[in-house]
């Protein structure tokens, strides 16, 4: 295990933070299948206790590999990589102090939820698949990217929700782990451009609270059920 500067470090790195960089890596392989991210832009964080695993700065994730995604914990401190994290890091570890139930959190700029974020207006669920997310997806004011101000703005208006929108910036969405992450950002992006597209014929029709709510409790238990041993 090593530090930033690439010496050694002492303790051996446990087997949970090799699987966190391996879910980090084909996590953001998938935000660009997905079309949620552009090059480098956007990052991924993974946590399990008191270690996260994140996408490091500047580097593209088509070819990322785990053992380049870097190890931190829940301060910030570097232990293991000889990449420099993601400059969001102070998001991401204000978002996991702040709502245990987190186990991943997806930062991205897709382009039709960010043009929401730009025009600083929440997006109202025109479609139920936003219910991953919430009743609505509300907006985070803006703020430089990587300073304390914008972790805190994001983690206010997130509050319990699944997303939030970071005002002149992007999205941010959040899950039990990084497959759930990737849910809810692409169920944003989704009703962001459905939005988008009946905005341009009329005025969309929006979902009642009580619905949205009746869609998410069904979510809960969405899918197959486990198979029994």
């Amino acid at each position: 295990m090593t530090d930033p500067a690439g010496e050694p470090l002492t303790a051996e790195l446990p087997l949970e933070a090799e699987r966190l960089r391996l879910e980090v890596a084909e996590g953001a392989r998938q935000l660009l299948d997905r079309g949620l991210v552009r090059g480098t832009s956007g990052n991924l964080s993974a946590r399990s206790g008191g270690l996260v695993a994140v996408t490091p700065t500047g580097v593209g994730y088509r070819h990322l590999e785990p053992e380049q995604v870097t190890v931190i914990d829940l301060t910030g401190a570097v232990l293991d990589g000889r990449l420099r994290p993601s400059s969001e890091v102070p998001m991401h570890l204000a978002v996991y102090r702040a709502r245990p139930d987190v186990g991943a959190v997806a930062h991205t700029h897709s382009v039709f939820a960010t043009t929401f974020a730009v025009l600083g207006e929440e997006l109202p669920a025109v479609h139920y698949l936003l219910a991953w997310a919430g009743r609505r997806v509300r907006v985070a004011p803006y703020a430089s990217y990587g300073t304390d101000a914008i972790a805190r703005g994001c983690v206010e208006v997130l509050g319990g929700d699944g997303a939030v929108l970071l005002a002149n910036h992007g999205v941010v969405a959040v899950g039990a782990d990084v497959a759930g992450a990737l849910v809810v950002a692409e169920a944003v992006e989704s009703t962001a451009e459905l939005c988008w597209r009946a905005r341009l014929l009329g005025t969309p029709a929006v979902l009642p609270d009580a619905e949205v709510d009746r869609v998410a409790e069904a979510f809960r238990c969405y899918g197959q059920p486990a198979e029994e041993a």
